[in-house]
């Protein structure tokens, strides 16, 4: 079990099971409930006053519960597949459980709404499936793509996302985002107010700021002041709230815990001998992971993508809230996984941060994997593949480890 160092990730924890039990008692009492995927646009939900769980999420605490192999071998067992897109098929799985009293934290309840984006052929099918069930539909996002591309998306974003999304993929999007408010009206019978959804943006920008404050603080400080143990839940758990004051407040507490931190000269190691990246989602079955590396040869992981995205992936200006909001998501793979977006983000990311190696998780789903490996080789940064799923214990090899520190020694901390 990784120890918790900040108190804002063990505040973030607890919220979140109070969250997840009034979810579960609102959902057994009829009312609606949406499972929703990351990069979807959560705060028309969130506006709307519709609960909802992020599909991924489920997915992680799934995992971390060592739950995931009971998870795939219900898939199978119906001929789906067990072996592609376990991090967004585990929670499908949560439907054919014929026996969930073991499952973690009292198990999914059943959603009315899934709302996720057509991203390659497996996840659109993934989704076709929840919407075949019962009393559940599924609301299907276009994925589009734009010629021009902007390298410097972090600069534009903010405000000049005209530019850097595109007005037609905006146009798209903001079409789309329409069509869902009035199928939500109509399914939900709840009413959508453009008032409520431009408090909900304003908090997302606030909560945005401070994450922003704290990943460059983080950035300029050595030794590192925060473990990826700690920051992973400290901004993703409000993450999944965003919109909310708890929210705000919760991102601004981790800013001050971590400032307190710099001033007191705590560090995750005292012997710091290198900083790391990790490229990818978190390895949730093995989040002890990264202590390891930081006992056995002073090298801390000092970023992960989640703070990151979270400073630079969301924050949007603009008096059109719809279109604000599409912007926000219209290009959101593109920021992680499509070069050149995310291949120059990363190495402006390892460069921002003063990485000495990065270790890259590439699963078997990885998309743009080769283009951020070489625009980092190129940039003068030792990388690392470590080739497993995030979820699916059986793709971790025992050997995985050893390999990881023999690269580290020969290249990184010779």
């Amino acid at each position: 079990m990784v120890e918790k160092l900040l108190a804002s990730a063990a505040e973030a924890t607890r919220y979140q099971r109070e969250w997840f039990h009034g979810l579960r008692e609102s959902a057994a009492g009829g009312g609606p409930l949406a499972l929703v995927n990351a990069d979807a646009p959560q705060e028309i939900f969130r506006a709307m006053g519709i609960p909802y769980v992020v599909n991924q999420w489920w997915a992680s605490v799934v995992a971390a519960k060592r739950r995931a192999p009971h998870h795939l071998e219900l898939l199978r067992e119906r001929g789906y597949p067990d072996h592609t897109e376990q991090y967004s098929s585990i929670p499908l799985a949560s439907l054919f459980d014929p026996d969930p009293r073991d499952a973690p934290w009292g198990g999914l309840p059943r959603p009315t709404i899934v709302l996720g984006e057509t991203v390659g052929d497996g996840t659109r099918k993934i989704f076709d499936v929840w919407g075949s069930q019962p009393g559940i539909t599924y609301y299907a996002l276009e994925s589009a793509a734009e010629n021009a591309v902007p390298v410097n998306w972090w600069d534009l974003m903010p405000h000049d996302w005209e530019k850097a999304v595109g007005t037609a993929r905006l146009d798209l999007m903001v079409s789309e985002l329409e069509n869902l408010i009035r199928f939500l009206e109509t399914t939900t019978g709840r009413v959508f107010s453009e008032r409520a959804l431009r408090r909900v943006l304003d908090l997302v920008n606030e909560q945005a700021e401070w994450n922003r404050r704290t990943r460059d603080l983080v950035a300029r400080t050595t030794p590192t002041p925060l473990a990826v143990t700690d920051g992973i839940p400290s901004v993703m758990i409000p993450q999944w709230h965003r919109g909310t004051e708890w929210a705000r407040d919760a991102a601004r507490r981790f800013n001050e815990e971590v400032e307190a931190r710099v001033r007191a000269g705590a560090a995750v190691c005292e012997d710091e001998r290198a900083r790391l990246m990790w490229i990818g989602r978190g390895l949730w079955y093995d989040m002890d992971f990264y202590r390891r590396f930081e006992q056995r040869h002073g090298a801390v992981f000092v970023w992960s993508m989640y703070l990151a995205v979270a400073a630079d992936g969301y924050p949007r200006y603009g008096d059109d809230p719809l279109r604000a909001l599409a912007a926000r998501f219209a290009a959101f793979n593109d920021q992680l996984y499509t070069p050149p977006w995310s291949s120059e983000w990363y190495v402006k990311e390892a460069r921002l941060h003063r990485v000495d190696g990065v270790v890259h998780l590439v699963s078997d789903d990885a998309r743009g994997g080769y283009f951020t490996n070489r625009a980092l080789r190129a940039a003068g940064i030792p990388v690392y593949e470590l080739h497993a799923d995030n979820v699916d214990t059986r793709s971790y090899r025992e050997s995985a480890e050893p390999a990881l520190e023999d690269w580290l020694e020969r290249e990184v901390l010779r």
